[in-house]
């Protein structure tokens, strides 16, 4: 039978453990919260941008639906839809991020970055990581990984700070870069959104390039009045798909609120980190103190 008059007893001559305990616990959570450095984060709201519509020939997609599929040209409805979902899965592959990190040359900033000097706006690194005189990286790591990190690595840490989610209801996506410094993390959302335009643009001027090389060819081979009416059209379609990449910079994404810099971080929050760790470290002693008793019979 467990008695609580016993327990109570147990506790109040173990209290000094508890307590101290608590208080040594409590005094590291303060430390170890002073010490982490303030995370910022930069967002912008995106919408899709308008796609160029099929007009008319929607009405012979189900009669050259086949020919088209082959040259590359898309009657769906949802093609605007599916266009802002793939940018988003791209946006998120190993590919891009590589190409991104490569192009801004901004590994350091990612894998380096040690804490932030607000009066000089500038990046502190980690000198047993990154030798920023030298411009040279001096981590040591057993093989295979090497003392420069690899895009892997750098995929793995990139992936843990962005966010590029969409709302399926009203169709707005939201793109956020975590950093340390907040210039930083507004500087590469706005590189990430004209980057994903970019790519996204390129992407549709090849593959309507190759679909009015492949129309052309089918015109040279058939002498039907009809069919080459239509495959003119196809043509004509993906001539305008090249001119709208051409003139629009926002190609997929257009920027509804852009990215600021944040005056306000966004985490550490110290005193819940305090809070949450001086209760544990409570409850840890007490159940120590109990379970030593009951087990041993052992009493402070």
């Amino acid at each position: 039978e467990v008695s609580l008059y016993e327990l109570f007893s147990v506790l109040m001559e173990a209290k000094w453990f508890i307590i101290g305990f608590t208080m040594c616990m409590a005094v590291f959570s303060v430390v170890y919260a002073i010490y982490q450095p303030n995370i910022y984060q930069s967002e912008a709201l995106l919408t899709p941008a308008e796609q160029q519509q099929s007009g008319g020939l929607g009405a012979i997609a189900g009669q050259f639906g086949g020919l088209a599929s082959l040259a590359g040209v898309d009657f769906g409805s949802s093609a605007a839809s599916n266009k802002t979902d793939l940018a988003i899965a791209i946006l998120k592959s190993r590919r891009f991020t590589a190409e991104f990190i490569q192009n801004h040359n901004i590994l350091p900033d990612l894998m380096a970055a040690k804490s932030w000097d607000p009066i000089k706006n500038s990046i502190v690194y980690d000198e047993s990581i990154y030798d920023q005189s030298k411009d040279e990286w001096v981590r040591e790591v057993k093989p295979p990984f090497k003392p420069k990190p690899s895009m892997q690595e750098a995929y793995k840490e990139f992936s843990e700070i962005i966010s590029a989610s969409k709302d399926p209801e009203a169709g707005m996506i939201i793109i956020s870069v975590d950093h340390i410094s907040p210039t930083v993390a507004q500087q590469w959302v706005n590189w990430l959104i004209n980057d994903i335009n970019l790519t996204m643009k390129n992407r549709d001027v090849i593959e309507a390039t190759k679909s009015i090389e492949f129309l052309t060819a089918q015109i040279e081979k058939t002498n039907v009045a009809d069919i080459r009416a239509v495959l003119y059209n196809l043509i004509e379609e993906q001539a305008k798909t090249v001119m709208f990449a051409n003139v629009r910079d926002e190609y997929v994404f257009k920027t509804i609120d852009p990215a600021l810099v944040p005056e306000v971080k966004l985490k550490p929050k110290r005193a819940l980190i305090v809070v949450i760790s001086t209760f544990f470290a409570g409850v840890i002693s007490v159940f120590f103190v109990l379970i030593r008793f009951y087990l041993s019979g052992k009493r402070y």
